[in-house]
């Protein structure tokens, strides 16, 4: 299957697109790992990526695209891939249109995690990092530190980072509903996206999501 995964962030986007990639034998391709790839192997399109960003820049369209069709065409993807944070844009997602019907392929589906905005911000602004080891992530509400401000894991400060501030978040939700939502109803308008809850456990929303895989799409409105 080709999909495309949408949703705003704290929606647990890169979670729900390890399991699903697992759970359906394909690649998971994230932008993230797109840039860290090419800039760390020094390909022509990391350099790229790296001077705009290393002057503070965005990384052009035409750049990330670029990016993302080459890794398309590598073997492990020839039977489908699923994207996550590409594409951003109605821009790119007509770009990736375009790549994939000079391909001879399409979409299978536009999976949309939906959660209520109250709840991204709860999820986000509520997580604490440990100053001495960020891989330990705590959180106020669904996994406290036994001791308020103290890991469990090494008694090391835990930490709101700044990108985790509501003021932070909201201004990352806006830029979300400006840009990346618009491209639920570029998908919309070809009978390709799948709507479902993120909410509630991890395992459920992935079952949530194959279940709904297994549908066509189009018979979801």
């Amino acid at each position: 299957m080709r999909i495309v995964l949408v949703g705003p962030p704290g929606a647990g986007k890169g979670t729900q697109a390890a399991y699903l990639a697992e759970n359906l034998s394909i690649p998971h391709i994230s932008t993230g790992d797109l840039f860290r790839a090419n800039i760390s192997q020094g390909t022509a399109l990391g350099k790229q990526a790296k001077a705009y960003m290393d002057a503070g820049n965005l990384v052009p369209d035409e750049v990330t695209i670029a990016m993302a069709q080459d890794r398309m065409a590598q073997p492990d993807a020839v039977n489908g891939f699923l994207l996550d944070g590409f594409p951003r844009n109605v821009s790119q997602a007509k770009a990736l249109d375009q790549a994939l019907t000079a391909d001879g392929v399409r979409l299978d589906a536009v999976l949309d995690l939906e959660v209520p905005e109250e709840e991204v911000v709860k999820r986000i602004a509520g997580r604490r990092i440990c100053r001495n080891n960020s891989a330990h992530v705590f959180h106020i509400t669904y996994s406290p530190a036994k001791q308020e401000g103290v890991c469990d894991a090494c008694g090391g400060e835990l930490y709101q980072r700044e990108d985790d501030s509501e003021e932070t978040v909201r201004t990352r939700l806006e830029v979300y509903h400006t840009q990346t939502e618009p491209i639920i109803d570029h998908y919309k308008a070809q009978g390709l996206v799948v709507t479902i809850s993120a909410l509630g456990k991890v395992t459920e929303v992935t079952e949530r999501a194959m279940e709904a895989l297994k549908q066509d799409p189009a018979s979801q409105g």
